[in-house]
């Protein structure tokens, strides 16, 4: 599987935002309707599934998410990137 991104945003009164544990757990509960919905399983479904599972569940996942917040108000635009292509979720925070 190759990898992917999460954009959390900032909430602010105009735009509502999501922080990256909402939009890692949204995109769980999409992976999980497809998964249902299918008829056969579909691989590339599944590794995202059990990927974000296992993000949720890691222990740096507080760390990343407290230092996303951190830089989401700074008004910096942030992005999770998930790579999976060595077997081990590795998770890497952008910032720009």
């Amino acid at each position: 599987m190759e990898s992917f991104e999460l954009e959390p945003r900032y909430s602010t009164k105009e735009i509502p935002g999501k922080c990256l544990k909402c939009l890692a757990e949204q995109e769980l509960n999409s992976c999980l309707m497809l998964l249902l919905r299918e008829e056969g399983i579909d691989e590339g479904v599944q590794q995202r599934f059990e990927t974000l599972l296992s993000f949720l569940k890691s222990p740096d996942s507080k760390r990343i998410r407290d230092e996303s917040e951190r830089y989401l108000s700074e008004g910096r635009k942030v992005f999770l990137v998930i790579n999976t292509e060595k077997g081990k979720p590795e998770y890497e925070l952008k910032v720009d």
